[in-house]
């Protein structure tokens, strides 16, 4: 039965093998939140392997046209999973819709082609390094994971949907990543999913039955292990600092309205220092205060009765850390001026001590790539920015009051494994302040929520995420919501803060798994298995 159903897929063609692979790579996208449906993936997979198989070369196309076949199934299977993944990407194009409404079709379907060519190349690659029976799958395996880790660093990077987070959708499976990180995981997603598939073909019983045996063991000792460890779990807090997040639950398409300005400050003032119960009565009894991503409407630079409004709110005690747009004069740029996503330490005087400037600004939203370009045709980023953001200098710790020094992130910084923690003393926690209210109640939020989580069990620190519209948490070292505010809910969480666990396995020698699991799947590629005539599949 289930080398008749490979067999069909095998033999497809043209418009109907384009379909297929698409179809599958959307129906991939539900293994990601907030669905977490992973075991599709063991259907999805294997179809993306038998459509390989059917990439064969002829005496008229050669070898090449069998690469480039493999390479359009790999891009249809892709488009289909980035669109199905990303498509609320296109709701922040909504937002401002009589400026921004016209590009949102084509943005929606330009990102996920764009990143389609990441999952072309590796289905190309794997092509290069197919051979029959079991080792097809090491090939696939290798080539899908080179496809992620490559879109993950190239031109900016964008780390999002790797097929890792499939593997970390419990807090006992994600355990793993303070191992190997996620995308030592995305190494062995593309082997286990894909595993099935190996029991059609060439090559003897006993081989072919194999790989998906070592694909359950592996699924066994990734919940196993992160069985074990939850149970040794001891997570104490920072003795006497006590954290207030605030979430607004603003609208987008409201907050940057004029009218709305004073009403969005007192609202933060209010919340900031509401009563939640009876040990902590308001702003008294808090030690670090924080705001999410641009969380006012405004530049203090250009409303000087802000900060003496949240120094009159800030007792001795207390330090507030929030997400702010600053500003920086500089004649040598057309606009005159240079603008920051910046995170803001503000002392009880109402004194900026400390700023850090977002590093990685997303592109088309925080900045336009090929500038002069895109401007002389009209285009402008989402933010309306003349000039867009200017990057910060360089990663760095900060400190606010009596709390650990920590990493401040901004929205999608977060989603960088192996790069959220600069070199130099080790913090003792993580700061993520971002705006989601772009996308409303979509599966972004969620999405962003699983990636700062599994950086959290990555860097064995404590994670503190303030989100405008949602999903603030308090999150431990072992990636476990101590407490949340979910989507759209207006209110401030009050916690202590956990502390860091000793540096993992993944944050000192993590790529090290990451080398050997390439290596050792390009090995497995060309080792000879037992042969064993079975079902036939077109090869070279």
């Amino acid at each position: 039965m289930l080398e008749g159903i490979a067999s069909r897929f095998t033999v497809s063609w043209g418009w109907r093998r384009a379909l297929i692979a698409l179809v599958a790579g959307g129906a991939s996208a539900l293994a990601m939140p907030p669905y977490d449906l992973f075991p599709i993936l063991f259907l999805t997979f294997p179809v993306l392997v038998w459509l390989i198989d059917g990439t064969v070369a002829t005496a008229r196309t050669g070898r090449l046209g069998a690469v480039l076949a493999a390479a359009g199934v790999g891009w249809c299977f892709g488009f289909g999973y980035f669109l199905a993944g990303l498509w609320w990407i296109g709701r922040a194009f909504l937002v401002d819709a009589d400026v921004f409404g016209w590009m949102m079709p084509f943005a929606v379907a330009a990102l996920p082609a764009g990143l389609a060519l990441f999952t072309a190349a590796g289905m190309a690659l794997a092509r290069l390094l197919w051979r029959e029976g079991p080792r097809r799958i090491f090939a696939f395996a290798l080539g899908l994971a080179l496809a992620d880790i490559a879109r993950g660093h190239v031109l900016t990077g964008f780390p999002w949907n790797l097929f890792g987070y499939a593997l970390a959708v419990t807090p006992a499976m994600m355990q793993a990543a303070s191992l190997i990180g996620v995308y030592g995981l995305t190494v062995l997603a593309g082997f286990v999913f894909a595993s099935p598939a190996a029991l059609v073909g060439s090559g003897g019983r006993l081989a072919r039955a194999g790989l998906p045996v070592a694909a359950l063991a592996i699924l066994a000792g990734l919940a196993g292990f992160g069985t074990w460890r939850l149970a040794r779990a001891d997570v104490a807090m920072v003795d006497g600092l006590r954290l207030r997040i605030v979430q607004p639950a603003i609208e987008q398409s409201r907050k940057w309205l004029p009218e709305h300005r004073n009403e969005i400050f007192a609202d933060y003032l209010a919340l900031s220092d509401v009563a939640t119960s009876p040990d902590t009565m308001g702003i008294a009894d808090i030690d670090i205060l924080i705001w999410p991503e641009s969380a006012l409407p405004f530049l203090f630079e250009m409303e000087p009765a802000a900060l003496p409004a949240i120094a009159a709110l800030l007792p001795d005690r207390t330090t507030l850390v929030t997400g702010m747009q600053r500003i920086e004069r500089d004649p040598s740029v057309p606009q005159g001026y240079r603008l920051y996503n910046s995170i803001l330490v503000v002392d009880h005087a109402g004194t900026i001590v400390d700023a850090y400037d977002k590093v990685r600004l997303v592109p088309f939203g925080e900045f336009l790539p090929f500038a002069e370009l895109l401007e002389s045709i009209g285009l402008e980023p989402l933010t309306r920015v003349a000039g867009g953001f200017t990057a910060g200098a360089v990663a760095r710790t900060m400190q606010a009051g009596p709390a650990p020094r920590f990493v401040p992130l901004v929205c999608y910084e977060a989603i960088f494994p192996g790069a959220v923690v600069p070199p130099g003393e080790r913090p003792g926690w993580i700061l993520n302040v971002t705006n989601d209210g772009w996308f409303g109640n979509t599966a972004g939020p969620w999405q962003h929520l699983r990636q700062a989580r599994i950086r959290a069990v990555e860097e064995g620190l404590p994670l503190v995420r303030a989100a405008n519209t949602g999903i603030s948490a308090v999150i431990d070292p072992y990636g476990r919501m101590q407490r949340r505010l979910d989507l759209g809910v207006r209110g401030v969480i009050d916690s202590a803060l956990p502390r860091p666990l000793p540096p993992t396995i993944c944050s000192v020698w993590g790529n090290i798994f990451v080398i050997s699991g390439l290596a050792a799947f390009a090995l497995f590629a060309f080792m000879p298995f037992p042969r064993k005539q079975g079902f036939a599949i077109p090869v070279e």
